[in-house]
């Protein structure tokens, strides 16, 4: 009787047990059927919670090694059983040379946490890292891996335009480009450390071998000529050329024509666009070069020069500083352009994250927020 009795409890435990491998599996048919479909809606790309069927939109997703190379519905029960017993996420994309989709079991990562998810993608042989929010790619081993490695991004900055950078006696930096800096290092988790450059070797320092630094940042403007040679980000700053001059006399340039006479001095710093716009335009004033940029002003103010070549984001903090000076031609500056963060050629993922971080800045309002902190008109 008791053989008897341990005979039918193994039949009924083989019974229970295949029965819970068949729900199993039929659980996993379900959920595959389900990925499948919402894939063929999302051939750019997803990354969904298979518990909830819930799309990511936040967050950093980088694929399991042990699923790469999935593809197509047949292989898609394989990656939704490794997801269910790890993360729980999946993600997808159509691979348009050969027509297949192809799935991954996913970990997610708080964004916050870059380097911890590309260390990870390196331990599981991936070529990037995606940051859901911005659906951005970054590569494992590219130049914004290197920042992150490092635990630091290395900045060039002249630190003699106020407000935009400048470095005080005890080598202290500020400036709206400053804060713009430090909310790139913010998003990459890093610190941030300054190198100074100087207008006139800006380019030489940016295209340097071994790099200088990593991007260079503080009232550069956007111009063909610096891309042809160089990447530059998207405009987080409306700029413009203008003059100072002293009050006494603002009311003597209304034009342009009015500062290029013989008589009139005109005083730029040397290298950068002040010095070819007073060049290009000014040819028959008696043009001043200048060492030092920061000192321009007040040597204006003193009559060592008549004019100063500005800019209208740097003009404003030097009439409200001393009350000799003026500029006359602030709400009708001589062009029209936009600030950007400068880096080398070959640095695409960097560039991407930077104008990400850019786009974001202004959705969300902190690059509002930097331009009424620092009284500029906001152009976005």
């Amino acid at each position: 009787m008791t053989a008897i009795l341990i005979l039918c409890s193994s039949t009924v435990l083989a019974t229970c047990s295949n029965s819970d491998s068949q729900t199993k599996k039929d659980s996993i048919t379900t959920i595959s059927n389900k990925v499948w479909i919402f894939s063929q809606t999302h051939p750019d790309g997803f990354t969904i919670d298979i518990r909830t069927m819930t799309e990511l939109t936040e967050g950093i997703a980088v694929s399991y090694a042990e699923t790469q190379n999935s593809h197509s519905r047949d292989q898609l029960d394989k990656v939704i059983r490794h997801a269910l017993s790890h993360d729980g996420f999946v993600g997808g994309w159509l691979n348009t040379e050969n027509n297949l989709y192809f799935f991954d079991s996913t970990k997610s990562f708080p964004e916050n946490t870059l380097k911890d998810a590309i260390q990870f993608g390196k331990e599981n042989e991936q070529y990037s890292v995606s940051i859901l929010s911005t659906n951005t790619n970054i590569p494992t081993n590219g130049k914004v891996a290197e920042i992150v490695e490092r635990d630091t991004l290395i900045i060039g900055t002249t630190g003699d335009y106020r407000p935009l950078t400048y470095c005080e006696p005890d080598g202290t930096y500020w400036g709206f480009g400053i804060e713009v800096a430090k909310e790139i290092a913010n998003h990459f988790d890093v610190e941030i450390k300054i190198i100074k450059t100087s207008w006139p070797t800006l380019t030489a320092d940016v295209l340097a071998e071994p790099q200088t630094f990593d991007l260079a940042i503080g009232g550069i403007t956007i111009t063909d000529a610096r891309r042809e040679t160089m990447l530059m980000s998207e405009g987080y700053l409306a700029n413009g050329k203008t003059i100072l001059c002293r009050a006494s006399e603002a009311e003597r340039y209304k034009s342009l024509e009015d500062l290029d006479r013989p008589e009139v001095r005109v005083m730029v710093n040397p290298g950068g666009l002040n010095e070819k716009f007073a060049n290009e335009n000014l040819t028959h004033a008696t043009i001043i070069v200048h060492p030092k940029n920061e000192e321009i002003p007040t040597l204006v103010a003193e009559g060592e020069a008549d004019i100063m070549i500005t800019e209208i984001t740097e003009a404003p903090y030097y009439v409200q500083a001393d009350s000799r000076l003026a500029a006359p031609l602030l709400d009708n500056p001589f062009n029209h352009g936009e600030i950007g963060v400068l880096m080398r050629k070959g640095q695409n993922d960097l560039l991407q994250m930077v104008n990400n971080i850019i786009r974001q800045m202004k959705s969300d309002g902190t690059l509002r927020r930097l331009h009424e902190k620092y009284k500029f008109v906001y152009a976005w």
